[in-house]
């Protein structure tokens, strides 16, 4: 294994490229192990799940870098020594990527005052701006420099092909990044301070392959601004021809949500759409979407005739179908026959799905249609299953009846492929259904169950579960909120 060649172990190595542990082992290795493994790692050295206020090695190699006045600087201060041998690498050559919150930490390790920070974070930045020439990621939450009016930022810059940023930046930094930054592609903006988005605005309108945009509000309190996305959206729809992955998460509902439905038609090249709170809206509009590439759709507040439709006009390519279904049945007039057509719509447009979420009421008729739906779907890895009752409540008798009943089609039928199921509390499986079906399980992949039915905590269910965590045939089993059995397929 050591002596492979240098083309085989980089291969190798970058299947492992988020794996920092294994990748420091293999460091250690040779030096043609070192040499293969540096430029992996110094990538996106900032991009690993690891402490990095304490990293005093990443703190000596990024302070060598620096001017010989920030190194004076240093001594005065009495700060952490510089090594004054050479380095085994160039490791700046190597990093494509800054994320300023990461930075910020390493050189805090330097000196615990701010003006400190700020005069070594400056000389560090002008040291990238030097050494690297393709930079491809900036994460510029938390940015104090302004950074594009660096020497070489003009040149360094203009190749970024993602940028993630916040809405508490001001405005002046997205009108600099504009005037560099045409070419930029993943776009992701974090909404934390409610503002007119001007310099957003202009940042967009330059891009010339933007196909990725994401934003996601994250406040403390519930806001509602009038008009406050009408700019960016309007923006958006300019890119319409270009944009194949939008994601939406708005915190509140207003009249941009009439904008959003008249302007999400034109979005033709689209592979994922992903919008929390769209808020109730037209079906008329909503019909008009047309998604031949659509992989992933994840739209919250939509009618279940409306997916089927969207899955109709689909080109076949659907691999996530991920719908907070609350309450469908309280609201849809024709929704038991609505679910048994959007049961049918899955396994007739949507042979290749992975991960599913679907609602149908307990009648045998939904659940043979549900049983189709496995055998024809060899993809699928993940169900979400909801079961609602419509207009009258039944006995816990039917209840235990219709969890019995669910178990023995996904015995019959659960493609191999099935690693995960979420269940709603509507459905009740008693211990001895739920020990037969385990039993019944042993000999596929471990399967991770979540429920949102406290009943599977009592001591009874607790130690079955154990039984056949021990045994292999559970990965996990998880109780938690409606909310986050939903929420935690977001990616």
């Amino acid at each position: 294994m050591s002596k492979l060649n240098k083309d085989i172990l980089f291969l190798i190595f970058e299947e492992l490229k988020k794996d920092s542990k294994t990748l420091f082992s293999c460091l250690m290795v040779n030096r043609v192990w070192s040499e293969t493994v540096i430029p992996i790692l110094w990538r996106n050295p900032w991009c690993y799940n690891i402490n990095y206020n304490n990293k005093v090695h990443l703190f000596a190699i990024i302070a060598s870098y620096l001017p010989d006045h920030n190194k004076k600087f240093l001594t005065r201060q009495e700060l952490p020594s510089i090594s004054r041998q050479s380095l085994l690498f160039d490791y700046m050559i190597f990093c494509r990527s800054i994320n300023i919150e990461i930075i910020s930490n390493i050189i805090s390790i330097g000196s615990p005052l701010n003006w400190n920070q700020f005069f070594l974070q400056e000389g560090f930045y002008n040291v990238i701006m030097e050494k690297c020439y393709e930079l491809k990621y900036l994460d510029m939450r938390s940015i104090n420099h302004q950074i594009f009016y660096f020497p070489e930022a003009k040149v360094h810059l203009g190749s970024l092909c993602e940028l993630k940023c916040n809405t508490s930046i001001d405005d002046s930094y997205f009108y600099g990044l504009a005037r560099i930054c045409k070419y930029i592609q993943r776009l992701i903006i974090i909404n934390n301070n409610i503002k007119t988005y001007y310099g957003i605005v202009k940042l967009i309108e330059v891009q010339k392959n933007l196909k990725y945009f994401e934003w996601k509000d994250e406040f403390s309190d519930y806001y509602f601004v009038e008009n406050a996305y009408e700019e960016i959206l309007l923006e958006l729809e300019k890119k319409a021809d270009l944009i194949i992955h939008l994601r939406l998460f708005f915190q509140f509902v207003c009249n941009e949500h009439s904008i959003l439905q008249k302007i999400l038609p034109k979005f033709i090249k689209l592979k994922t759409l992903i919008i929390d709170d769209f808020g109730y809206c037209s079906e008329v509009q909503l019909k008009k979407l047309v998604y031949h590439d659509l992989e992933i759709l994840n739209i919250d507040y939509i009618t279940i005739s409306t997916v089927s439709n969207i899955i109709e006009n689909s080109g076949g390519h659907l691999r996530e179908i991920l719908l907070k279904h609350n309450d469908f049945a309280d609201y849809e007039e024709n929704f038991s026959q609505d679910t048994l057509i959007f049961i049918r719509k899955i396994y007739e447009k949507c042979p290749t799905i992975e991960y599913l979420s679907i609602v149908f009421s307990p009648s045998k008729e939904h659940f043979n249609e549900f049983e189709k739906l496995l055998n024809v779907c060899q993809n699928l890895k993940s169900l979400l299953l909801i079961i609602s009752i419509i207009y009258e409540r039944e006995t816990d008798e039917e209840i235990l009846k219709n969890g019995e009943e669910l178990l023995n089609i996904l015995i019959r039928s659960a493609p191999f492929n099935l690693r995960e199921i979420r269940f709603h509390d509507d459905f009740k499986i008693s211990l001895k259904n739920l020990e037969e079906f385990l039993e019944k399980w042993k000999g596929r992949p471990a399967l991770s169950i979540l429920t949102s039915d406290p009943t599977y905590n009592d001591n009874d269910y607790v130690k079955l579960i154990n039984k056949y965590k021990n045994d292999g045939v559970i990965k996990d089993f998880i109780y938690d909120s409606r909310e986050n059995i939903y929420f935690s397929y977001e990616k």
